[in-house]
C-alpha cells in the first residue's frame, strides 16, 4: 500500500527533477531576473530553497542519529554562506543540495517512514516523516514556481506535488493553514464553510473562516463553492492566485465570498 509518506516522497523526486532541468537551461542573466518572490532573484529563490536542503537534511540525519536537532547556532552559518554566494554558485549548488535531501528521503525504509519521529525546534512535538517531507515538499513545489513565474506568467504547479499537497494541507501540515491564514481579512459578516472542490486530481474538502481558518467536513449543500485546479488550490493558499496568474478555470459560486475575499485571507508568506 502506498502511503502518504510514500507519495510525498515522490512527490519531491518529481518536483526536483523539473525544477533542476529548468535551472540547467538558465543563463547567468535568467537568475537575476525578479522571481515570483517580490524581493528575492530567481538564484535568491534557488539560494534559499539550497540552504533549507541543507538544514532539512542535517535535521533528518540528526533524528536517525537519535540525537537533538541542528539549532539556530546551525542554521545562521548556514544562511549566511548561501547569502554570499554568487547567482551562478547559488543555482549550481541547490542542485546538489537538493538532490540530496531528496536522496535521504528516499533511502528511508517502509518502517522509518512509519515510525521515525523529526524534531523540529517551531514545533512543540517531533513530527512524523509524511509531515517533514510535506514540508519539504509545500518549500520546493511553491518555490519552484516562484522560479518558473518568472519566465511564464501562466506557470503552474506542478501536477503530482499539488495533489499530494491538496491531501497534506487537510492532513498533517493542517497546522500551516491556521498560521497563513487570515481570518481578519475577511469581514465577519461572511463567515461560512466554503465546499472546495478540486480538480487534476479531484478531491473535495470543506474550508471554515470564521474567527479561525480551518479544515472541515464539505458541506452539502454549501453556501459557497469554490472550484478549481489542486495547482491552483496550492497557490490560492500560500498567496500565489493573483488575477494575473489565475486560470479560467477557478469559479467561486454563492453571494457571500468572492475569490478576491479569498486572496485577502491567504496573503501569502
Amino acid at each position: 500500500m502506498t502511503t502518504l509518506a510514500d507519495r510525498t516522497i515522490a512527490a519531491l523526486r518529481t518536483t526536483h527533477d523539473e525544477l533542476a532541468a529548468f535551472v540547467r537551461g538558465l543563463d547567468a542573466a535568467d537568475l537575476t531576473r525578479p522571481s515570483g518572490c517580490s524581493e528575492w532573484s530567481v538564484a535568491q529563490v534557488l539560494s534559499h530553497l539550497g540552504s533549507g536542503a541543507e538544514i532539512g537534511l542535517a535535521t533528518l540525519r540528526a533524528a536517525q542519529d537519535g540525537e537533538e536537532a541542528p539549532g539556530q547556532d546551525f542554521n545562521h552559518p548556514v544562511w549566511d554562506r548561501w547569502n554570499a554566494k554568487e547567482p551562478k554558485e547559488q543555482a549550481e549548488d541547490f542542485l546538489a543540495a537538493d538532490a540530496d535531501i531528496v536522496s535521504a528521503f528516499e533511502s528511508l525504509d517502509a518502517g522509518a517512514r512509519e515510525r521515525l519521529q523529526i524534531k523540529l525546534g517551531f514545533l512543540p512535538m517531533p513530527g512524523s516523516v509524511a509531515l517533514v517531507a510535506g514540508m519539504r515538499l509545500n518549500e520546493a513545489a511553491l518555490h519552484a514556481w516562484d522560479v518558473k513565474v518568472a519566465f511564464d506568467p501562466e506557470a503552474t504547479v506542478g501536477r503530482d506535488a499539488a495533489g499530494v499537497l491538496t491531501d497534506l494541507y487537510a492532513g498533517p501540515l493542517d497546522f500551516l493553514i491556521g498560521f497563513i491564514g487570515r481570518p481578519d481579512g475577511l469581514d465577519p459578516r461572511l463567515a461560512t464553510t466554503l465546499r472546495v472542490e478540486t480538480t487534476d486530481p479531484a478531491n473535495l474538502q470543506g474550508l471554515t473562516l470564521g474567527e479561525t481558518v480551518g479544515f472541515s467536513e464539505a458541506p452539502e449543500p454549501a453556501d459557497v463553492t469554490l472550484t478549481l485546479p489542486s495547482e491552483a488550490w496550492t497557490r490560492l493558499l500560500s498567496g500565489r492566485l493573483a488575477p494575473e496568474h489565475t486560470p479560467p478555470s477557478v469559479t467561486v459560486t454563492g453571494d457571500d465570498v468572492t475569490l478576491d475575499d479569498l486572496r485577502r485571507v491567504f496573503p501569502g508568506f
